[in-house]
């Protein structure tokens, strides 16, 4: 994995002491200029941008966007993203940890899905109210002041559902009551995660504290779809983003993605999508990039 790591760069979520807090918020020069970085990466931490103004372009794996702003943007723990082009680039970032959402676990559905559509445009009245919203959190941030830990979730709390509602996602069935639908849920979040190591139903079964055959059982009755279909999607989703946004070989990609035979690999991909890892890199226009990243283990807040 030294080499996928290499080509796409995990970036950790480090606040510096006497903070120690799972949460960080300013504008991107506050923040850092990895906030406006050009090289593709990835967070194990969320982050939400609100750009205010700017040109240019935002990658978030296979889609780009390009600055009309205003924009407000969620990229979730995994995702390889960066700004491509992108000058005068203005307006405040939002960064957290999987931890700050004690208060509110069911929030991380709700940015599951705002990841799978991150990128939002809001007018009128919607883009003034998010925008108060946003500084109302940064002033929260900024004082510091006692129990401003739940008040920044309680905001957080609200700009996620107000910006799921902008998302209009299709209608879905209630979800089932009980221990299935639980179990399912911290499925999906252990698909998630990056690194293969985890990307195996043995593995999230062991890790969630059930057996195989009942992980099995919750996830279709949840679902609709069995464990190792939705195992088979992270895998071939993650092999994209190798193919399309690194200089990767096929050998490496298909070691980052779990396969430690790249001819099986090979095999899987065009099984699973219906052409070969060759083509699609073809056909996606992937870019390449020879640069070294800094580790954002410095004792600075960064994305």
């Amino acid at each position: 994995m030294e080499t996928v790591e290499r080509a796409v760069p995990l970036h950790r979520l480090q606040v510096p002491a006497p903070q120690q807090f799972p949460f960080a918020m300013g504008s991107f020069d506050a923040v850092g200029p990895l906030s406006r970085a050009s090289f593709p990466h990835r967070h194990t931490f969320y982050e939400i941008v609100f750009v205010t103004s700017g040109r240019g372009g935002h990658v978030i794996d296979l889609s780009r966007w390009e600055l009309r702003p205003p924009h407000l943007c969620f990229v979730v723990p995994g995702q390889v993203h960066y700004w491509e082009n992108a000058t005068e680039l203005h307006g405040r970032v939002i960064l957290f940890t999987d931890d700050f959402l004690i208060d509110h676990p069911g929030d991380r559905e709700l940015l599951r899905g705002l990841g799978e559509r991150p990128w939002f445009s809001p007018v009128g009245d919607d883009a003034t109210a998010f925008a108060r919203l946003i500084a109302d959190m940064e002033r929260e941030y900024r004082a510091g002041q006692a129990g401003f830990a739940s008040v920044l979730r309680a905001y957080l709390h609200v700009l996620v559902v107000r910006a799921s509602r902008l998302a209009e996602p299709a209608p879905r069935p209630a979800d089932p009551a009980g221990r299935p639908a639980l179990v399912t849920q911290e499925f999906v979040r252990l698909l998630a995660l990056p690194g293969p190591e985890v990307w195996s139903v043995r593995s999230c079964a062991a890790g969630i504290g059930v057996s195989v055959g009942y992980l099995n059982e919750a996830v279709k009755q949840t679902t609709g779809r069995t464990p190792g279909q939705l195992v088979r999607q992270v895998r071939v989703h993650e092999a994209k983003r190798l193919l399309a946004r690194t200089d990767l070989t096929v050998r490496q990609v298909a070691a980052g993605v779990g396969f430690a035979d790249a001819a099986y690999f090979c095999r899987f991909f065009r099984r699973e999508t219906g052409l070969s890892p060759g083509a699609f890199r073809r056909g996606s226009g992937a870019m390449h990039h020879d640069y070294r990243v800094p580790s954002l283990e410095h004792g600075e807040p960064s994305a």
